[in-house]
């Protein structure tokens, strides 16, 4: 407890709350339930009934194999012109529904770990702001068990587009990846002064530090891989970040296109829809240097004040990214309500071809739309928790302050506060170790400690920041580009 402090206490409470009552309080159920309206597929008898053809009767009485077996071929034979009126009816999304659907389950863990993970992540920091910020964080294996969950839902999603071979998915990612990967290359070349992320400083930092790390443990090391490998080796990490982000990126592109059809009455939800569409290239922008922090922090020539001092410009990238996630969690029932309207919209646009079809293929075409709404669902969430929680871990560990956006003073005095706190726990621990007789638990605590110290020299700010904001801009660049082309693909070259 002196090594984790009330952070343990935090961990467990939260662990026991998501092991004991999610199956009875679930936050990402209750995003789903009662919320959206779905549409039910047509029977037999309906179809036939709007089709105008005699309905089904059965043989009568007989052996009940071939009674089962004339009713096998009566549906798989039956059917209607494409042009056929058929009403759909509708019925609200219930719990019971949301059992059959494909990825529920990995939604539901999802959802619900991000919010434990994030209520233990504001506790800790509200621990951190009034306790010592000397202990190790625990939050932080929240933050990276989360990005585990959701990249291990993007692999599998991936995998299952990977599966289908006559739509061309396979392709798609296959080629989105090797855009990627030259568009890693591209980007990783350019100078600081455009894109200012603070790799070369980080890893400089970063190799200086383990090479005095490893010669403190005497062992002999002439340093880690050159700065060109190691832009090689996230050149290609990059890419597969890419290729993952592919199918989400164009999914959301059709569900924006889609909200903002059946938004045309509402003024007020159509630009939150443009803003949610257009914040993440706003992040990206703020990123770049001369549009960024030489505008904003006035250090233009031609500028003669400063928007924002340097402290609250680098908070404020960050903000943005949680008010992002915000914004999208509100919009999302509306997005996923596009997406089950697309069932009425494909009966409609049937009416207008000629022909005939089976009356089972109309069924499972519009029992479809409804059954892979979880992995619509996940398409359009995953992204932004894995955005979120690398937030997070910039905050945490490039050592940010949330109090730096109120002002310098304010930002001055909650470090002093910080400072103090963590001064008098000290004290008090070394107290307690002297007043103690067992020598060898303190020897041991003070090793354990000095090692952590000397990690921290080598994991430093410097390196974290500069590691995780490119990380972030990838992914939020990565992403925002497949969107874009999603939308442009759907709204000119899917329409015709």
């Amino acid at each position: 407890m002196a090594v984790l402090g009330a952070q343990l206490v935090f961990s467990l409470i939260i662990f026991s709350f998501l092991q004991k009552l999610s199956p009875y309080l679930s936050f990402g159920r209750w995003l789903l339930v009662g919320r959206l309206v779905r549409y039910l597929h047509p029977s037999e008898e309906e179809l036939r009934k709007a089709a105008g053809a005699p309905s089904y009767q059965g043989r009568g009485k007989g052996k009940r194999g071939d009674k089962k077996n004339h009713k096998e071929t009566s549906d798989n034979n039956f059917t209607i012109p494409r042009n056929t009126d058929i009403a759909l009816d509708t019925a609200p999304v219930e719990a019971v529904d949301l059992l059959q659907l494909r990825f529920y389950p990995d939604y539901q863990w999802l959802v619900d770990f991000s919010l434990s993970a994030g209520m233990v992540y504001f506790l800790t920091e509200i621990y951190y702001t009034i306790g010592p910020r000397s202990e190790f964080n625990i939050s932080m294996l929240w933050c990276l068990l989360v990005m585990g969950f959701a990249l291990r839902i993007l692999l599998a999603q991936t995998a299952m587009y990977f599966k289908m071979e006559n739509g061309g998915e396979r392709i798609l990612c296959v080629t989105f990846g090797f855009f990627f990967l030259v568009a890693a290359m591209g980007v990783l070349v350019v100078d600081e002064s455009i894109l200012e992320f603070g790799l070369a400083d980080g890893y400089e930092n970063f190799s200086t530090g383990a090479k005095n790390f490893l010669k403190h443990q005497d062992v002999d090391y002439e340093g880690p891989v050159s700065f060109l490998t190691f832009k090689i080796i996230l050149a290609f990490v990059c890419a597969i970040v890419g290729a993952l982000l592919t199918f989400p990126g164009l999914r959301y592109g059709k569900l924006h296109i889609d909200a903002l059809k059946y938004s045309k009455e509402n003024r007020i939800k159509q630009l939150l829809l443009h803003l949610n569409f257009i914040l993440p290239l706003v992040i990206i922008l703020l990123w770049i240097k001369p549009l960024g922090r030489t505008f904003l922090c006035g250090k233009h020539w031609r500028a003669t004040y400063k928007h924002l001092q340097e402290s609250q410009f680098d908070i404020l990238r960050l903000l943005l990214i949680g008010i992002m996630f915000v914004l999208r969690l509100c919009l999302m029932p509306t997005h996923l309500q596009a997406h089950l309207n697309t069932a009425y919209e494909k009966v409609e646009n049937l009416k207008k071809e000629s022909g005939r079809i089976s009356g089972t293929e109309v069924q499972k075409m519009i029992a479809r739309i409804f059954y892979y709404l979880c992995v619509v669902t996940l398409q359009y969430l995953t992204p932004v928790v894995l955005l979120l929680f690398l937030m997070f871990l910039q905050k945490t560990l490039g050592e940010y302050n949330w109090s730096s956006l109120l002002g310098q003073d304010l930002e001055e005095y909650f470090t002093s506060f910080s400072r103090n706190s963590t001064q008098i726990s000290n004290s008090t621990i070394s107290g307690a170790l002297n007043s103690t007789t067992l020598e060898s638990i303190s020897e041991t605590a003070a090793q354990f400690s000095l090692t952590l110290v000397n990690l921290r020299q080598v994991f430093s700010a410097q390196w974290y920041r500069g590691l995780l904001s490119f990380v972030t801009w990838w992914v939020c660049a990565s992403w925002f580009t497949t969107s874009a082309f999603g939308m442009y693909y759907h709204s000119n070259v899917g329409s015709r």
